[in-house]
This record gives structure tokens, sequence and C-alpha cells, in this order.
């Protein structure tokens, strides 16, 4: 049964189950998330190619693990091998839509907002696919992130819009998000067990 909250408890609600989840996935030992990442690379593999956007060309934005979140850098690197176009998403400036700057292997990286490493470059991206990384989810698509609401602001700004994928574990599920009208909604969300939405 889904709980019902009054309208200003909502973000304490967010702030606390975001904590806790995150709590949750910080105990999980890193050969366990060793596997769900390499799970998710297959998961989305499948994903990918059955909608014909693993092409030569493509530009997929992944992102560089911070907080125990699954690393799938050596499956976009893979990608990358193959002729797909890499890039990460970068916040230039804060409360904004975030800005995508190519990424191969053995890039120059810098350290950016929340200290999380980035491509040492000016030039940007448009991606056609988008990753995201969940904190939490639920089946109607929508994701709880870290609360900055980069991600959904981003969203909103692309045109075109991107292939949103969310990523993440299948025990960060919540029978919802309570979403707001600034949510997006994602266009499929993969964890290890595979595609959830």
């Amino acid at each position: 049964m889904t709980e019902i909250l009054a309208e200003n408890d909502l973000p304490a609600w967010r702030r606390h189950r975001r904590a806790a989840l995150l709590a949750a996935r910080d105990t999980l030992p890193t050969a366990r998330r060793q596997e769900v990442a390499l799970d998710l690379g297959r998961h989305l593999d499948q994903f990918l190619a059955g909608r014909g956007l693993l092409r030569p060309g493509i530009i997929l934005s992944g992102y560089w693990p911070i907080k125990s979140e699954p690393d799938l850098r050596p499956w976009m690197l893979r990608l990358e091998a193959q002729g797909i176009r890499l890039a990460l998403p970068v916040v230039e400036t804060r409360a904004a839509p975030l800005a995508f700057r190519p990424w191969t292997k053995g890039a120059a990286m810098e350290r950016g907002h929340w200290n999380i490493l980035v491509p040492a470059t000016t030039d940007h991206v448009i991606p056609d696919i988008t990753l995201a990384p969940l904190v939490g989810w639920d089946r109607s698509g929508y994701r709880l992130g870290y609360g900055g609401g980069y991600f959904d602001r981003t969203l909103a700004a692309l045109n075109p819009r991107p292939v949103a994928i969310g990523v993440g574990f299948q025990e960060a599920e919540l029978a919802t998000i309570h979403p707001q009208p600034h949510d997006i909604g994602l266009d499929a969300i993969l964890t290890e067990a595979g595609q959830q939405v």
C-alpha cells in the first residue's frame, strides 16, 4: 500500500529515504557491486541492441561512479571500442541543466562539482542516450536521485531528448517516489534483475 504524505512532508520523506538507501548501498561488498555492474552491462546491451541503439557514432552519456554506484566504465569503454561515442555529465553552472563533455579512454580529467572527475575539455556534445544512476526508483519510471534536480532539469531542457535510462540496484525499489511536477519519468529502468520499467 502506498503511504500518503502531506505536501509539506515530502522533502523530509525524500531526504530520509535517500539517506536510508545510500546507507544500505554502502554496506554492499565490493564484489556484489561488481556483479551488479556486470549484470547491468548485459541488460543494457540487450536493451540498446533491441532498439537499434548500438550503432557507431551514437553518443552515450554514462557517469563517473560515486557513493557506491555500479561502475559501468568498463562496459562503456567496451562500447567505445565498437564505435560508440562516450560522454560524461558535468555541472558547469549550479542549479542549471548539465552539460555533456566527450570522454574517451585515457582522457585528461579534472575535479568538478562534488569533487567528481570530469573530462578536462570545454567541448560539448548532445547525447542520444543518457544513463542516470538511481538512489531509488519506482515502477512508474521515476527516480530518486541525490536531490539537486540536475537530471530532471537537463531532460526538460534537451531537445531532442535523449533516451533516458535509470540504472541501479533492484533493492532500491520504492512503492513510489511521490513524483512532483518537476520530476521527469525515465524511458526505462534497469537493475541487475533486468528491465523493470
